[in-house]
């Protein structure tokens, strides 16, 4: 099975990467996806996030506040890093099990994304990594179109690694920006040489 990481800066096309390597057939399991899982109501990580944060990042569901917790992770660094060290390593042993699981089905491309690849020191798990990545730009319209504040987009942009050095140490490059079409293709070409 070959392995494969794909990062890139927040907004940048990850997802609809993932999605495109999907429809060629890899397995593909989305960090994101498994840190929303982990926060659901009865999950261990959401009770240490209340030890942790108390109650004014939930919901009166008894249902984490993303939005409330992202106020106050992205405002502090101490903060951002209690969170990481509750999330990170179970985020990293869900994805590494359904590897596992996929290497005993056989997989032949599996791909993992992880937007925080390189800051959680992931890269040595995988053979070849792939950035998505458009300009700053077009990044900025992306994260207004969500709603985001430009303070909030600074704050995430200021939690990650600058998206040139993601690309200086992938494999290979998916340039997002244009047409869905021209995404679909570079995955094509991609492909071949994984």
């Amino acid at each position: 099975m070959k392995l494969c990481g794909l990062t890139g800066g927040i907004g940048m096309g990850k997802s609809t990467a993932a999605a495109f390597f999907s429809q060629h057939g890899a397995c593909v399991v989305d960090t994101d996806e498994i840190a929303r899982q982990l926060v659901q109501p009865g999950q261990p990580a959401l009770a240490e996030i209340q030890n942790e944060f108390g109650g004014k990042v939930f919901s009166p569901d008894g249902s984490l506040d993303r939005t409330a917790l992202a106020a106050v992770v992205f405002k502090n660094e101490s903060a951002r890093r209690k969170l990481e060290a509750i999330l990170h390593p179970r985020i990293r042993e869900n994805w590494l099990l359904q590897v596992e699981i996929w290497r005993r089905q056989n997989c032949s491309l599996a791909v993992v994304v992880i937007p925080l690849l390189f800051e959680t020191a992931a890269e040595n798990q995988f053979e070849k990594i792939i950035c998505a990545a458009c300009s700053p730009a077009a990044q900025h319209e992306r994260l207004t179109a969500r709603g985001w504040s430009p303070e909030q987009i600074q704050q995430r942009l200021a939690a990650q690694l600058p998206v040139e050095d993601k690309i200086a140490r992938a494999h290979f490059v998916l340039w997002t920006e244009g047409k869905l079409e021209a995404h679909a293709q570079q995955v094509a070409r991609i492909l071949p040489r994984i």
